[in-house]
This record gives structure tokens, C-alpha cells and sequence, in this order.
């Protein structure tokens, strides 16, 4: 038998359990005490010990690592277990037959090559009734192993005892796994004591009379100075309360059976780090679920009146559906109408049966669920009849803005199974026409569709607007690249009407069109006290009063029939006023036309403006925004810092007499940096909200 070490490395995925290969070592130990136990019929008791040795591998930058080793007195490595180590998928251990054993395909020996650069074997056994010793050294360099790579030696004085020692832990784990933390703290004689105890405590429980009066030594090796602590058999606790709960298959009439162990511990005698709520398998933790139900890291790491929580929960189910690496299980999330033909079981299926009992075992006597309820009523309005009628339950740890969100996505859920169409966004916005009657109700109505579909739901108004945005966001970007697909119909291609009608509905102003998307060039303007949208000047009014003089439209015409003899009716795409005297006047161009044949509209539209205001306007906003534009031929215009656009302040005047009327500031912008900002204010709620339009 040969192990091929990269292909066994590449096929096998790293475990992101930081203590996988303690959890290993001493799992593979106590196996191989079991089998010594039943096969020599051994009497005495598990002795394991662990030494971490710190040592400075890099002395100019300081850096640390670390060598561990494991001594047990288990059966060792004869010839069956060798030809076991050196096979990938083995079932040597699955087919012992004995009570308590771990379930085995030889990927343990993955995790520590994955780990370490070094791993060294030194064992003696029984063989034939006759203790022999073998070694094994494997490095970094080394494609494989086999049966021949083991090196027989002498006995000498060694004891009946096995050694793997791990040294030398590999880069990517330091900076993958381990991250940041400091291996003296992860690795400390304490740090591993406590989770050996919570990780291992259902397996020794359930194995109290197999393993004896079991000590278990956790020493540390670093400058020269030594520590050591243990963990012995008398100090196992006896668990509070132990529940079964039997969990059926979803419209089957099959069930699983599960049962969910409680140890309630004092802080005072056991100084844990943390409470612990785990998914086992093979009475060894594989999935943590804590956060579930202890909503955050102060609750998790801290006693809850004055005692500690492990809760541990076991199933056949689980023993045969835990993945390869022994880090989660091959369970789905939840089953879809498309999965009811399979038998088997969803993470939400379990939880359902488990929370309520789960709930029940953490919460201290001094947690009202009553008081969370009234606060949740006295803030948001939310009676306990509406939390009711959402079947959401009360929890501990849970805020009042929990339980609202967890109410909210219940109705936004019930919603979903009411409404029979299914939406397909990207279909629905390329479909869109912002020169239809009902443009923006259908943008509206999309918005708050897909709104009630999503999952997590942290304020409805506000992901509706989000979702909304994001929708207008991607139709203007697909009418400046010309992809909607009114763009492509036969007849006119009116692009600058289309775009127009995006930022503000065409021919009326903001009494008549509440609904629009000025918020595109800028947030504050759809604040603005009037906007007007491609109407007649003559025929704004500000209250009871014309806000031009009557004359207004027949001098704008002779400026565009002096400088655009097919363009006579033409007037400011937009203008928007302000009360404090402003006026903002934004003019769009087809993508394809030439920005630098209008340069001069802005200045013409501002002398008009403020001249016919009847002194009303003396600051003027423009932005000049299309597709293409010749540098070459600005003049008087400042680049942006960031490259994208120009800018440029004058004086307003009225040139047959040179008096100031006022001043422009002006902007000569692209769609694309249009788009591209908008779209960058709203990442930072699309990233709130999980959103992925």
C-alpha cells in the first residue's frame, strides 16, 4: 500500500478548526487504547500526554512556531494498523467491531501534513506477543509513503508507548487559520485543557468504564520554562438534564431520533472560556451553533449567571452524514419543493424541534420573555398579537430589533407564498421602457416585489428604496449603452428622450410628477422647492406669481434659432429653483452626440434666466451630460481631481450694459460617472441589506 502525500493533500480539503490536529492526535489515541484493550485485554488506564515546545524560528522578525507531540499508551503501530495509516479511504477501524471507536477514512494524517511540515512516528507494540519498535519520518519534500517507508529499531529501553510528534506548522495555516493569534495563547496547557474538556467530554463520558481512571497532561515547553496541567476522569461533571426528541422526514412517515445532553456549569469550578452549543458525531463536536442562540460574542464567552453551558447534541443521523474533514456535516439548509422526493433531513427541519428545548436549557430564571415583548410593543408598535400571529418565539438573547426583523420577514414570507408570479429581475429591467405611461409604476411595483422576497429584512421602507435605486441605477446604465430593448425597436431611436425620462418625467414639474429620479446627479436636488421639466418658462408660477417675465420663451427661442435652426422649441432639459435665489439647469445629450458643440448653452441659458427672473435667480447650477466629448476645443474648464468631468465658474453678465446678473458654476459630466456614482452611494446599503442587484 502506498499514500500518495500531494494528491491526498490536493483531494482533501484543509479543516479550519485551529485545534483539528489536537482533536486528532487524541482521538486516534484513544482509539488505539480501545483496540489495545480489547484485543490484549489490557486492565490498565488511558494515559495520554501532550508537550508543546515553542521555539523562534525566525530571528529577525521574531516569528514563532511550534512542535507537538503526543505520547499514548495504546496498541501502537503493528502490522495491520501501519498498512491501515498508509491507505486514504481505509475502513480498518469500522470494521473492529468495537463499541466507542471513531468512525475512520484515514484523513486525520491529511489534516497534520496540511498543518506541518514535519511529522515523525515512533511506536512500540505487540507483535506476536513480542514488543517491537518502528519509526517513521515524513517531511514536506516527500511525494509518498508506504509500508517500507516505516524503519524497524531496536527496542532499547522504551516503554509500551507511541509518539507522533508535528513540528514546524506551515505558513499558509499561520496566516489563514491562525491569523493574528498568538500561538503561546491558542496553544497554552490551559487553552487546551478546556477544549479537550468541552470537545471530548460526551465521547469520555460515554466512555468513563472503557478508559479507566484516565489522565490526560497538557505540558508547554517555551524559554526554558515548563507547565503542566491535567485532566483526569474524577473531574468529568454529570450532565443536568439529557432530552430526546424525534425529528421526522419532511411528508414521510420515516423519523430520526435525536438526543440533546446539558451540562450546566459552575464558573466557579470549571473556569471555561466560553459556552458551547455543537452538533457531534461519534460523541466528538463538529459544528458549533452557540451564535444560534446566544446572540452575541459577550453572551457566548461569558457565564450566564454564574454558570457555564454545554449542550451537545447526537443522532445516528449525524454520526452518518458528518463530512470527511469531521468540520460540518453533508446536510442541506432546507429542502425545496424540488428535493420532497429524497429522504433526509434539513438544517431547518432539526432546528425547528431543537430550539424551543435548546431555549429552555440556556435561559437564566431572571430573563423575562414578557419584558422583551412590552419593550417590543412601547417601541416599534408591535403587539404581542402580531408576534403571535407570525409564530415567532421569544428567545434568550434576542433585542427588540431581533424579534421585529424576525416578525417581519415572517409576514414578508407569508407574501411570497400568496404571490404566484416569480419576477426575474434582469429580464424585468431590460423589458423597461422609461418612455411609457407606466414606466414608473412598473419600476415601483418591481421594487417592492422583490423587496418582499428577500430573506433578511432590516427595514422595509429602506430596502424597497434600495432596491428601487438599484433598478433605476442598471436602467440608466443599460439606456446609455443603448441595451434596453426599446432601444433596439424599429423606428425612431430617441436615446436623449429615454435618458431624460429617467432623471424626471418629460413636460411637467414637481406638481404634477411627485415620482422621479433627480436623486441620480445629485441627493439634495429632489429637495429642491420646484422642478420643471421640459415645459415653457412663460408658464412656471411660484405661488400667485408668474416667476418669469412673459417675454421669456420668445428670447430663448431667438438663441436657439440663432445658434439651431432644427431645434427652435427647444428649451433647458431640466431646471430646478431654490428659494434662496438658485436655479439648476441640467441639459442631456444623446450618448453619441458631441458635448463640445453645446459648451456655450449653459452660459446662454443662465443670462436668459436671470435677466427674465425679475431679479428672482442670481446663482446658477449647470451640468452639460452626454456621451462624447473633444477637450480640445474647452476652454476656461478645470478637470475634476478624480479625471472624471470638468467644472468652471463665471461671472454672469448682461452684455450690453455689463452689468453682473448673477454666476454660473458649471459641470460638463458623463453618464458613465453618473452612473458610476450612484451607484456607489447605495453600495454601502445593497452590503447592509445583502443585497445582489
Amino acid at each position: 500500500m502506498t499514500l500518495d502525500i500531494r494528491g491526498s493533500l490536493k483531494n482533501t480539503r484543509v479543516n479550519q478548526n485551529q485545534y483539528v490536529v489536537i482533536d486528532e492526535l487524541l482521538s486516534n489515541a484513544i482509539d488505539s487504547f480501545l483496540i489495545k484493550r480489547k484485543e490484549e485485554g489490557a486492565a490498565d488506564s488511558l494515559k495520554i500526554e501532550f508537550t508543546i515546545e515553542f521555539f523562534e524560528e525566525d530571528l529577525i522578525e521574531g516569528l514563532s512556531n511550534i512542535k507537538i507531540t503526543c505520547l499514548d499508551n495504546g496498541a501502537g503501530f503493528g502490522e495491520e494498523r501501519t498498512k491501515a495509516f498508509v491507505t486514504k479511504d481505509t475502513s480498518y477501524k469500522d470494521d473492529l467491531g468495537i463499541d466507542g471507536i471513531g468512525r475512520c477514512k484515514g484523513s486525520g494524517r491529511i489534516q497534520f501534513l496540511h498543518y506541518f511540515r514535519k511529522l515523525d512516528i515512533d511506536s512500540v507494540y505487540l507483535q506476536n506477543r513480542e514488543l517491537k519498535r518502528k519509526t517513521l519520518h515524513i517531511n514536506e519534500s516527500m511525494k509518498e509513503v508506504s509500508e517500507t517507508s516505516f524503519v524497524s529499531i531496536p527496542l532499547g529501553e522504551a516503554a509500551y508507548l507511541t509518539k507522533v510528534s508535528l513540528e514546524g506548522l506551515k505558513k499558509d495555516v499561520r496566516e489563514k487559520i491562525l491569523l493574528t493569534s498568538s500561538l503561546g495563547e491558542v496553544f497554552s496547557a490551559n487553552a487546551l485543557k478546556h477544549h479537550v474538556l468541552v470537545s471530548f467530554l460526551q465521547r469520555f463520558v460515554s466512555l468513563k468504564d472503557c478508559l479507566g481512571d484516565f489522565v490526560i497532561a497538557f505540558k508547554t515547553l517555551e524559554n526554558g520554562v515548563d507547565r503542566e496541567i491535567s485532566l483526569s476522569a474524577s473531574e468529568l461533571p454529570t450532565y443536568t438534564s439529557q432530552k430526546t426528541l424525534v425529528i421526522p422526514y419532511i411528508g414521510k412517515a420515516e423519523a430520526e431520533t435525536f438526543s440533546v445532553t446539558h451540562y450546566k456549569l459552575s464558573k466557579d469550578e470549571f473556569s471555561l472560556s466560553r459556552n458551547t452549543i455543537a452538533m457531534c458525531a461519534k460523541s466528538a463536536i463538529v459544528k458549533d451553533i452557540t451564535g444560534r442562540y446566544l446572540k452575541s460574542k459577550t453572551l457566548v464567552n461569558s457565564d450566564i449567571n454564574g454558570f457555564y453551558h454545554i449542550v451537545l447534541i447526537e443522532s445516528t443521523y449525524l454520526d452518518n452524514h458528518v463530512n470527511e474533514q469531521r468540520d460540518n456535516f453533508l446536510i442541506l439548509e432546507e429542502l425545496s419543493d424540488e428535493d420532497s422526493f429524497l429522504t433526509c433531513l434539513s438544517y431547518e427541519n432539526i432546528y425547528d424541534h431543537l430550539d424551543a428545548i435548546i431555549f429552555e436549557m440556556v435561559s437564566p430564571p431572571d430573563w423575562s420573555k414578557d419584558q422583551i415583548i412590552h419593550q417590543v410593543e412601547s417601541k416599534f408598535g408591535m403587539s404581542a398579537l402580531m408576534i403571535n400571529e407570525a409564530k415567532v418565539r421569544v428567545r434568550y438573547g434576542d433585542t427588540e430589533e431581533s424579534v421585529v426583523r424576525r416578525v417581519m420577514t415572517a409576514f414578508q414570507d407569508e407574501i411570497i407564498q400568496d404571490t404566484s408570479e416569480i419576477f426575474d429581475m434582469k429580464k424585468q429591467i431590460q423589458e423597461s421602457d422609461p418612455n411609457s405611461d407606466g414606466y414608473r409604476e412598473k419600476i415601483n411595483n418591481l421594487a417592492w416585489k422583490y423587496t418582499s422576497s428577500l430573506k433578511t429584512i432590516d427595514m422595509v421602507n429602506l430596502s424597497q428604496l434600495v432596491v428601487r435605486r438599484a433598478a433605476v441605477i442598471e436602467i440608466l446604465k443599460l439606456a446609455v449603452s443603448k441595451k434596453l430593448l426599446v432601444q433596439n425597436a424599429v423606428g425612431r431611436k430617441n436615446n436623449e428622450s429615454i435618458i431624460h425620462q429617467i432623471f424626471f418625467p418629460m413636460r411637467q414639474d414637481s406638481n404634477t410628477a411627485e415620482d422621479h429620479d433627480i436623486w441620480l446627479l445629485s441627493e439634495e436636488y429632489q429637495y429642491y422647492s420646484y422642478i420643471s421639466s421640459d415645459k415653457s418658462l412663460a408658464s412656471i408660477s411660484w405661488g400667485d406669481d408668474k416667476f418669469f417675465e412673459s417675454d421669456v420663451d420668445v428670447e430663448l427661442n431667438k438663441i436657439l434659432e440663432k445658434n439651431y435652426r432644427d431645434n427652435s422649441a427647444k428649451r433647458p432639459d431640466i431646471a430646478i429653483f431654490g428659494k434662496e435665489g438658485s436655479v439648476i439647469i441640467i441639459e442631456f445629450k444623446s450618448p453619441d452626440e458631441n458635448l463640445d458643440d453645446h459648451l456655450n448653452d449653459l452660459m446662454e441659458y443662465a443670462v436668459l434666466l436671470c435677466s427674465k427672473s425679475k431679479g428672482k435667480l442670481n446663482k446658477v447650477f449647470g451640468y452639460l451630460i452626454g456621451g462624447n466629448l473633444n477637450p480640445n476645443r474647452m476652454r476656461g474648464y478645470e478637470m475634476f481631481p478624480n479625471g472624471h468631468g470638468w467644472f468652471a465658474t463665471d461671472p454672469v453678465k448682461e452684455h450690453s450694459t455689463g452689468t453682473t446678473l448673477g454666476e454660473l458654476y458649471s459641470e460638463i459630466l458623463f453618464y458613465d460617472d453618473i452612473v458610476n456614482k450612484a451607484n456607489m452611494r447605495l453600495q454601502v446599503y445593497k452590503k447592509r441589506l445583502n443585497l445582489s442587484l
